[in-house]
């Protein structure tokens, strides 16, 4: 295995820089239609404290569908493996959209945590008196697993998202309905809303996978900030489910766990060596960053680093 440097992510960043035009920025969301979609930068972040970065990784943009990594590992801090696992959310990949509602008319349980029917129930899990201590306690965490005091509330992204959240209205509601859902489901969305609007960087989402990486210890301060068993869960999860209903094509293609999001950002992970953050806006027709998909493909061939 070839080990991580400059030049090689300053090369994986050329490739990836032609593929922001075969993709679209995210048209069902008003704040995500207009961001860039020429923006591109990857940042790989080392167990042992090295950082390296090339192009757009101190540009913010909206985490969007990688906060469902953090509320994952918020809720199996609150309730344990079991409790969601085994009657709020599956552990399988679907094969459908990332907010499909088609399987819950039969099957009740969502999935999986990564499509937003899963989300959704795993926030309503979050412990808190309402939707604000749940964002409040989500904040928090998801500044320590990034390793940064600045993530905030992007304001005009979150009212964009409540705006034109109708399609993760109906599966709040018919999680409630079928008593999937914990709490009000006004309540448990608003939160949702929030957590998808959080401004992050690619260098704070390295970080996150760099966590990830480090078995839930934060390479940089020593701290353990999640289960190591939770940790493997999530990483597992990243590597069936974390690219909508790209997962599969990517686990050929790039082979190491990611979690993607409309926002264009890509978190991936490298146990025991790195976290990898990767910002691209411009969109496949699934709903992942194209340019990141094909940065993260060149660094995979580059350092002969797929799992299997």
């Amino acid at each position: 295995m070839a080990e991580i440097c400059q030049s090689m992510l300053e090369d994986a960043l050329s490739y990836g820089r032609a593929f922001t035009k075969e993709g679209k920025t995210a048209q069902y969301i008003p704040y995500l239609r207009q961001v860039d979609r020429d923006l591109l930068g990857v940042c790989a972040e080392t167990l042992d404290g090295r950082r390296f970065s090339a192009g757009d990784t101190r540009v913010p943009f909206t985490v969007q569908s990688i906060a469902k990594v953090v509320a994952l590992s918020l809720a199996l801090q609150d309730r344990g493996e079991r409790y969601l696992f085994s009657g709020r959310v599956g552990l399988e990949p679907t094969g459908d959209p990332f907010n499909s509602i088609i399987r819950l008319e039969t099957d009740r349980k969502p999935y999986n945590p990564f499509i937003n029917a899963g989300a959704i129930a795993v926030v309503g899990t979050i412990k808190g008196h309402s939707g604000a201590d749940k964002f409040r306690r989500l904040l928090e965490h998801f500044k320590k697993l990034c390793g940064s005091e600045t993530i905030a509330l992007c304001q005009e992204a979150y009212l964009s998202e409540r705006e034109t959240g109708d399609k993760n209205r109906a599966l709040a509601y018919h999680l409630k309905a079928t008593k999937m859902l914990e709490g009000d489901a006004r309540e448990v969305l608003d939160a949702y809303f929030r957590m998808c609007s959080l401004y992050v960087t690619a260098e704070d989402i390295a970080h996150l996978g760099a966590v990830l990486a480090n078995r839930g210890v934060d390479p940089g301060t020593g701290e353990r900030l999640m289960e190591a068993n939770h940790a493997r869960i999530i990483r597992t999860l990243m590597l069936t489910c974390g690219m909508y209903d790209g997962s599969g094509q990517f686990a050929v293609k790039v082979g190491y766990p990611a979690k993607s999001g409309v926002g264009g950002g890509i978190v991936a992970t490298l146990v025991d060596r790195m976290g990898i953050g990767v910002f691209g806006p411009a969109l496949d027709p699934r709903g992942n960053s194209a340019a990141g998909i094909a940065v993260l493909e060149y660094l995979s061939q580059a350092m002969d680093i797929r799992l299997f």
